[in-house]
């Protein structure tokens, strides 16, 4: 299964910020754990809005077959990635590090969610394994 594995903004800090809140693992690390139960990844950060955009528009026509997603603080405000990700044919797991319900209330939101297959949060680095097997699973059974 060929996946796109995309992170948004401050998330090419993982290992180093906050490991109170984000745990101590790498974003090397993530791609290894979604890698090791749902094949091909292909990694993707930016710390820009625009260039999270376009690579989520170019998995519409390159082979993407599962989208896994943490959108950062975009999660709460981005409805420009929010429409990226419903124009999206594909499914798509939101994932979060964090508790982000039990943060702080601008969290508590997330724009995203509502186009999405499936959101895993609190789960720390194991949501990325937990997001992994959701996506085979939407794939297999599409």
């Amino acid at each position: 299964m060929q996946v796109l594995l995309a992170h948004g903004p401050n998330l090419s800090q993982l290992g180093s910020r906050d490991p109170a809140v984000y745990g101590h693992a790498t974003l090397a690390d993530l791609e290894a754990e979604v890698a090791a139960v749902a094949g091909e990844v292909d990694a993707f950060q930016s710390e820009y809005e625009g260039a999270l955009l376009e690579r989520l528009h170019a998995a519409r026509g390159d082979g993407t077959e599962a989208v896994i997603l943490n959108p950062g603080a975009l999660t709460h405000y981005s409805y420009a990635l929010r429409d990226a990700v419903e124009l999206l044919d594909v499914p798509v797991v939101e994932v979060h590090l964090s508790q982000v319900h039990a943060r702080e209330p601008f969290r508590h939101h997330s724009v995203i969610s509502g186009v999405v297959a499936v959101t895993i949060t609190g789960a720390g680095a194991y949501g990325y394994h937990l997001a992994a097997l959701a996506a085979r699973r939407l794939v297999e059974d599409a």
